[in-house]
């Protein structure tokens, strides 16, 4: 089978849509078939072979977050090239609300369409346009996927319809190199973040006000800091005798991110909202990391309400701190985490999940029927670009 996959967001800017999309493009290819997947790209780093440049992206705040996303009558051209030259089987478009390449997709193609939501989000003014850009394009989407409750909820309160539920994948192969970086695990008690800094969703300053707390009890606590975002700027409120405690890496390869889970203790997921699954919580028990995470819905579903980790009042640096101190004291609590976590991770391997998407292919497939140009697109794409017009006017 011959399938094309729209990523809305930019390749080389790390993210969990990117993160699954990768993920599910080699979970495809393993087993078989050929894939191309579109996506926005600043030009960092090399394209895996499978990869087509979608165009450069521009920052977007959405969401609660900032996407790079790539819009407009030159991605719409590339969006039409690329589906004329596709010949694919199958399209998939992924966050098909968002304003970029997957809904311009949805706008030029026709034919066997699978469409994913991700993201979990409110109703809003400001977002008014993109749902409109949507609706007037799901008429074409053979089949819907939701990758948790709270994105499928996101897609029958905004759009209507259903969708079948596949989980996101983790490949936990990617994360069995029991390498840990230089000097680690040490004595003391070590934590791990992986997340922007300046996106406040993330929690960082949910940590960074609860490690004041751990230090009183774990002098020799250090904190792992793996992601983007001005150090100082984070540590703006922690006081100057604590900051030494953190240890900012920036930006991590893959290898490295495998590396930082395998030296710490436990991982910490201090997010504030806005998260639909929780892959990162999955990554950390793949490695053997045990997970101590804020009591959003996504991320209870994903530790089976304390299952598989332990949770904490959301927001609370006071709750953060005693969730963490206890299982810091007790080593026999996360070797028994660390073992549950892993067989939990599985349960999600791409192994698994990657054959439930390609039965979602199968479903819509039929023979002799391919992805075109649908030239209706172009008076869509007229009129959409009317009422996003109207509505930034308002």
């Amino acid at each position: 089978m011959r399938v094309g996959l729209v990523c809305p967001y930019s390749w080389d800017v790390p993210g969990g849509v990117a993160v699954h999309m990768r993920d599910l493009s080699e979970s495809l290819i393993r087993q078989g078939h050929e894939v191309s997947v579109l996506a926005p790209f600043d030009g960092e780093g090399v394209l895996p072979d499978y990869v087509v440049d979608g165009g450069r992206p521009v920052a977007v705040a959405y969401n609660g977050s900032v996407a790079r996303l790539n819009f407009g009558w030159k991605a719409t051209r590339r969006v039409r090239k690329w589906i004329q030259e596709g010949d694919f089987d199958v399209l998939h478009v992924h966050e098909p609300l968002s304003p970029s390449l997957s809904v311009l997709a949805c706008w030029v193609a026709q034919g066997p369409i699978v469409a994913t939501w991700h993201s979990s989000m409110a109703r809003s003014r400001a977002l008014s346009a993109v749902f409109y850009l949507a609706q007037i394009s799901m008429e074409k989407v053979s089949a819907r996927i939701a990758v948790s409750e709270e994105a499928r909820r996101t897609l029958v309160a905004h759009i209507g319809g259903d969708a079948v539920l596949i989980a996101n994948g983790v490949t936990v192969a990617n994360f069995a190199d029991p390498a840990t970086l230089p000097g680690y695990p040490r004595a003391g008690g070590t934590l791990g973040f992986l997340g922007r800094l300046d996106e406040p969703r993330k929690g960082f300053d949910v940590l960074a006000r609860a490690v004041p707390v751990l230090a009183a009890r774990f002098p020799d606590l250090r904190v792992l800091v793996a992601g983007p975002g001005d150090p100082e700027e984070a540590l703006g409120a922690v006081p100057a005798e604590f900051r030494d405690h953190f240890i900012f890496l920036g930006r991590v390869s893959d290898a490295d991110k495998v590396r930082m889970l395998h030296s710490i203790d436990a991982f910490i997921a201090p997010n504030t909202g806005g998260e639909s699954f929780g892959i990162v919580l999955l990554e950390a028990m793949a490695s053997g990391a045990p997970v101590v995470s804020s009591d959003l819905l996504a991320f209870r579903r994903v530790l089976d309400e304390g299952r598989y980790g332990r949770t904490f009042s959301t927001g609370d640096p006071q709750a953060l701190a005693s969730v963490t101190s206890a299982l810091l004291e007790d080593p026999d609590a996360r070797k028994s985490m660390s073992t549950a976590g892993y067989e939990r991770a599985r349960h999600f391997d791409w192994e698994r999940v990657g054959r439930e998407v390609v039965a979602v292919y199968e479903s819509v497939v039929l023979p002799g029927v391919k992805v075109r140009e649908d030239l209706r697109g172009q008076i869509v794409g007229r009129l959409a670009r009317s009422k996003t017009n109207d509505v930034s006017a308002s």
